[in-house]
């Protein structure tokens, strides 16, 4: 396995445990759902789950995976406001808890340029027959 095709496994991987977390542990999520969104907390937290799954399944694919890193890193940017919320919601928590909810902000950086470095890094060449 390549270095690259290693780096797209992990995030598949990654992905694929924030998906089933999401369906399995919904109540953990909820919260942190901003309050601007229409419907009900557990509707959004059960939808992130499933797009975090099709994602994962999409950066997986090698033929998929140039779309699926593009399609990570703008689900890293959409989690981004739950992320803003939790942190702002646990400020008054154990020091331990506060610094979980406020590393979520910055976090999101590395992982949209570890979605868009996934994406660009299986770009089909052509093909040979």
């Amino acid at each position: 396995m390549s270095n690259r095709r290693g780096e797209a496994a992990a995030l598949a991987g990654l992905l694929a445990v924030a998906g089933v977390t999401h369906l399995l542990r919904p109540g953990v999520y909820d919260p942190i759902v901003p309050r601007a969104l229409p419907g009900p907390p557990r509707f959004w937290t059960y939808a992130s789950g499933v797009a975090e799954l099709a994602v994962a399944a999409t950066v997986a694919n090698p033929a998929t995976r140039r779309a699926g890193g593009r399609a990570a890193a703008a689900l890293f940017v959409a989690v981004l406001p739950a992320n803003v919320k939790m942190a702002v919601d646990w400020r008054r928590r154990r020091p331990t808890k506060r610094a979980i909810a406020y590393g979520r902000v910055p976090l999101q950086v590395p992982l949209i340029w570890w979605a868009l470095r996934v994406a660009r890094a299986d770009t089909p060449g052509p093909r040979s027959r």
